[in-house]
């Protein structure tokens, strides 16, 4: 059930997600609350030299991590076009957690995967969504008072996506306070020609307040193991373990990074092998929902993925926990004439302190 404003939103009223989700763009709650988010000056968080230190839970596509705020300062996610930032946070216990949902197919789960640890079994919970991201990458221009005839035709990946988390929250047995609604329109800006870009890729959480702030990571912060964890991404599509479900990160009760194994193919290679082969722009327009909106380093970032695997290598699984000071970590990867499962290995590493 979703409220806003203190008032909950008749679901009679809107009984189709699409119709739904457009009443809660147009609420003038969550017009303003969006106006004032994007008010708020971008945060652009990296290592921290200095002696004030705060812990930092990084998310990656399809991942979502649930943080306690005794252990963890800020918890955040960067990088999104079309994805969308989910953030649901308990006002009784703090408990907050963060995915970054990348397809309709990991709403359901992974809602429930999120809420695993953000509930009180002991009580009744009251939770505030924030919701940012999946900017307006339909090719219609129809403006958004048209209401339910802007989503006959859906197109576009944010749009699918948006109605899906809406409708999801919507039916849940749960109390959902959306706080934030700061997507398609209300995170598109346009150039010259009409084509849309997100205002904002990303934001970070403060766990103390429950603040959320627009914010970018520095690489230094997309961490441990940024690229297995890039990796895994892209190999979970085929990995049935992994079905409608978002990968798990981090280890709330332990304050640990546990990276799970999963299965590397033959397959998978040989189309990072070709991949390799093709130019940049070819890159964009096969690899990316929003070619004209991937932040400058997408290129690069992918082109250290596609360089990394090859017939001969097996990639291990990791298990990241915190050590008494300095950021540690064990980089092994192993050679072996087979592939196989991403097992696990045991490896010592702080979460990065940070500063911006």
């Amino acid at each position: 059930m979703i409220f806003v404003g203190g008032s909950v939103v008749d679901r009679a009223e809107n009984e189709a997600g699409g119709d739904l989700l457009m009443a809660l763009l147009e609420h003038p709650v969550l017009v303003s609350s969006s106006e004032s988010f994007k008010a708020i000056p971008e945060r652009k968080l990296s290592v921290s030299e200095g002696s004030k230190q705060s812990k930092c839970v990084y998310v990656f596509q399809r991942e979502y991590a649930t943080v306690d705020p005794a252990l963890v300062d800020l918890v955040g996610t960067d990088e999104a076009t079309t994805c969308v930032g989910v953030v649901i946070r308990n006002r009784k216990s703090g408990m907050i957690s963060v995915a970054h949902m990348d397809s309709p197919d990991v709403v359901d789960v992974g809602l429930t995967q999120m809420l695993s640890l953000v509930l009180s079994h002991s009580s009744a919970s009251e939770l505030d969504v924030h919701l940012i991201g999946g900017f307006d990458d339909s090719s219609s221009k129809a403006s958004n008072k048209t209401r339910s005839k802007r989503w006959e035709k859906i197109d576009g990946h944010s749009l699918p996506l948006c109605i899906k988390i809406i409708d999801t929250l919507q039916r849940s047995q749960e109390n959902f306070c959306i706080q934030t609604l700061c997507v398609l329109g209300h995170n598109t800006r346009r150039d010259s020609e009409g084509n849309g870009y997100p205002i904002f890729n990303g934001f970070v959480a403060e766990t103390s307040s429950g603040r959320i702030i627009p914010a970018s990571f520095n690489r230094t912060l997309r961490c441990p193991e940024e690229i297995i964890r890039r990796i895994r991404v892209s190999v979970a599509y085929e990995d049935p373990s992994w079905k409608g479900r978002l990968l798990e990160t981090y280890d709330t009760q332990n304050d640990q990074f546990k990276i799970a194994p999963c299965i590397w193919t033959t397959d998978k290679v040989r189309i990072a092998m070709k991949l390799q082969h093709l130019s940049d722009s070819e890159i964009l327009e096969t690899c990316s929902t929003s070619p004209s909106a991937e932040a400058p380093d997408f290129i690069y970032n992918l082109r250290r993925v596609l360089g990394l695997p090859d017939s001969s290598t097996t990639l291990e699984g990791y298990l990241f926990y915190e050590a008494a000071s300095g950021i540690q970590e064990d980089c092994r990867r192993r050679r072996r004439r087979r592939l196989g499962k991403i097992r696990a290995g045991f490896f010592r590493v702080d979460l990065p302190p940070c500063s911006g």
